[in-house]
């Protein structure tokens, strides 16, 4: 039998920039720049009849044997090529193994300190959501015990994390104050830093609040939409009235007060807003933010508000335009604080191989007000069931299998994505609000998902070509946060 190499199209995927031929290797996440030898053997390869190795010095005679038996056994090494007797199993895309979870390794735990929100913004996906009045308010016995399941369950890790939610979690302060003195305590016996965050709609701010934030370097995200005009539309109080005027009042106290940690801006953007321009300029320029993170819906509950699919096209190539801009001015050593940009730079970056798109469930649980542990703050009040409790521990049986059957990708369209490690299926509650199951892929947006993907890694080779500079002070650092 002749011996011939054909291309595995499932482990790479040739990508060209400028003058240079790039290749990702989807096994290990990572982008490399091909010679001219490895690009001419990788495109014979992607023939239909393949590449007949007994012709190969004949077909690149200007090559050394020496030379192209070399690059030829790099290629398969990678399994970016296989000969066709090396057996079907050469050619089958290379995923991670399912391993068995013994143990779920824990650091960050978000606490639903309150139901009751004083907003009733149209597209809220919170199931548990209440208005003032009716929140219900985690006690601080239930948040000490959350503290103590975490460590109980995932003992010496290096950092750990508590992030502050609702509802409105400035609803709950004394709450707040309370969980901060005690794990500062906490973890100080134990000689491992405790970081502290949240997510909040700012009216509630004051002088005193920004100032205990600043003093305990808390990361902070601010939900706002946009303009006054975008803003209003959705983010309303409980009476209907816009908040636009009141929360920008807010910001401004907070960027006078507080320069502890880039303080960033959340923006869920709902059918009809696809120009995310318009609305980073206002956010990033106007407001001040350091970054601005853009949430597109899909799947809420009230499909009045989901993203159709042509604007959710229009939405994806918005963000190819900022991000276009972001390269210019990366290139220049600046950056403009386009958070979904650089999100992806740093997962580039740091080859970031997921076999689950996210760290809920394993890295971070949600602990809804009365104890409960959810799968991620999106979860509390739906209707998955919780996997244990902070009075009896988590369901690690349980726990373990849920994220045992996500990593299996057996029988899924990502067993074959070339995106598929930089992906993992997508987020859990998209798909538990699209299909009614967590465990499927968000399969209705993965193509714009690849266009995402192949758009960020031509950026980042031609932002290193430019500035390599521009990784170490912008995109290394985020980790530390």
């Amino acid at each position: 039998m002749t011996k011939v190499l054909k291309k595995v199209p499932t482990n790479s995927r040739t990508i060209a920039v400028n003058d240079k031929q790039m290749m990702f290797h989807v096994p290990t996440t990572s982008l490399f720049e091909l010679d001219e030898l490895s690009a001419q053997l990788i495109e014979a390869a992607d023939s239909e009849s393949g590449l007949s190795v007994d012709k190969l010095t004949q077909s690149l005679s200007a090559q050394t044997a020496k030379d192209i038996d070399d690059t030829v056994e790099q290629l398969i090494q990678l399994k970016v090529v296989a000969s066709n007797d090396a057996g079907v199993q050469a050619f089958e895309p290379d995923n991670p193994e399912v391993t068995q979870l013994e143990n779920i390794p824990l650091t960050t735990l978000v606490l639903n300190v309150n139901t009751g929100c004083n907003l009733s913004c149209s597209y809220c996906y919170k199931e548990d959501l209440d208005t003032p009045a009716n929140g219900q308010k985690m006690s601080f016995d239930t948040a000490k015990k959350s503290i103590e399941m975490m460590l109980a369950e995932s003992p010496d890790q290096p950092r750990y994390n508590i992030v502050f939610f609702g509802g409105e979690p400035l609803s709950n302060m004394p709450l707040i104050r309370e969980v901060v003195e005690y794990a500062q305590a906490r973890f100080a016996e134990l000689n491992v830093p405790i970081d502290f965050s949240l997510t909040t709609n700012a009216t509630l701010l004051n002088e005193e609040i920004i100032e205990f934030f600043q003093k305990h370097k808390f990361g902070i995200a601010v939900s706002i939409d946009g303009p006054k005009a975008i803003h209003d539309k959705n983010r309303i109080t409980v009476n209907g009235n816009g908040t636009y005027k009141a929360v920008t009042r807010k910001i401004e106290l907070l960027m006078k007060g507080y320069n502890a940690r880039p303080i960033g801006a959340r923006v869920t953007l709902t059918k009809g807003v696809t120009d995310i321009e318009e609305i980073w300029q206002h956010l990033f320029h106007e407001l001040g933010f350091a970054e601005v993170g853009f949430a597109p819906v899909t799947s809420g509950d009230i499909s009045e508000y989901n993203l159709s699919e042509d604007e959710l096209k229009a939405v994806f190539a918005s963000m190819i335009k900022v991000g276009r801009h972001y390269i210019d001015e990366a290139k220049a050593g600046r950056n403009i604080g386009f958070s979904n940009m650089h999100q992806l730079m740093t997962d580039i970056h740091e080859g970031t191989k997921k076999a689950l798109p996210c760290g809920a469930g394993i890295g971070m649980v949600a602990i809804d007000h009365s104890g409960g542990v959810n799968l991620c703050h999106r979860f509390t009040g739906s209707d998955l069931p919780a996997f244990g409790s902070v009075i009896d521990g988590i369901d690690s049986e349980g726990l373990a299998g849920f994220i045992e059957t996500r990593m299996d990708r057996t029988n899924t369209g990502c067993s074959t994505c070339w995106i598929r490690n930089m992906c993992s299926g997508g987020c859990y509650h998209e798909s538990y609000a699209r299909y009614n199951d967590p465990q499927n892929p968000t399969y209705h947006y993965c193509d714009l998902m690849r266009d995402w993907v192949e758009f960020g890694l031509k950026a980042y080779a031609e932002i290193n070509a430019a500035n390599p500079t521009f990784m170490d002070p912008f995109i290394t650092p985020r980790r530390g946060h």
